[in-house]
C-alpha cells in the first residue's frame, strides 16, 4: 500500500460510517470522544464533527504515561489532557492516528482510568500498521499496512492531513 496515496480525508469518512454502525449495533447513544495528542485529536476532531456528537470533545496528552519515555525522551510540548464531561460509566470513543506496538493505547488506557471507570471503551484508530507488541486490537480501523523494521508512518497535519513514509530502510 503506498501511504503517500492515502487521503486522511476519504479514510476518516469511512471510519465515522464504521462507527455509526457500530455505535448502532451496541445501542450506544451518547458516547464521549477522546483524541491522542497530537495526530489522535486531529484524527478525533473531524470524526466528532462528522457523527455529530453532543459532547465536547476530549483529548489525552498520555507522555507521563508512556513506558519508554526514558529511552524516547519527554515530549517537549506536553500539553494538559482535557476530559470535558465525566467518563465514570460512560461509553468512550478513543481515537489515535497510528496503531503500532500498542503501547500508546496502553498509556492512555491507565490515563483514561485515573479519571474513572468507563462503561466501555472502543477504539478508533487511522492507520493499523501492525508490530503489536502488547493485544491492543482497534474497533475501527480506517486502513492497514505492514512496514518494515525502521519504517514508520508519520501523521502531518492539522489542515491539510497528509500521511506519508519515514525512516524508510535500507
Amino acid at each position: 500500500m503506498d501511504i503517500d496515496s492515502l487521503n486522511p480525508e476519504q479514510i476518516i469518512a469511512d471510519m465515522a460510517a464504521a462507527l455509526r454502525t457500530l455505535l448502532a449495533s451496541q445501542e450506544i447513544a451518547d458516547p464521549l470522544m477522546v483524541g491522542i495528542y497530537t495526530g489522535g485529536a486531529w484524527v478525533a476532531q473531524r470524526l466528532h464533527r462528522q457523527l455529530g456528537l453532543e459532547n465536547p470533545l476530549g483529548t489525552l496528552d498520555i507522555s507521563f504515561y508512556r513506558d519508554d519515555f526514558t529511552r524516547v525522551g519527554m515530549n517537549p510540548q506536553v500539553k494538559p489532557s482535557l476530559l470535558p464531561v465525566s467518563i465514570e460509566d460512560r461509553h468512550v470513543i478513543l481515537v489515535d492516528d497510528i496503531l503500532n506496538t500498542g503501547r500508546t493505547i496502553r498509556a492512555a488506557l491507565n490515563e483514561l482510568f485515573d479519571y474513572g471507570r468507563p462503561a466501555s471503551i472502543l477504539l478508533a484508530v487511522l492507520v493499523d500498521r501492525g508490530g503489536r507488541e502488547l493485544p491492543i486490537q482497534a474497533d475501527v480501523v480506517g486502513a492497514r499496512t505492514r512496514l518494515a523494521a525502521g519504517e514508520h508512518i508519520k501523521l502531518h497535519g492539522p489542515l491539510p492531513l497528509r500521511l506519508s513514509r519515514v525512516g524508510v530502510a535500507r
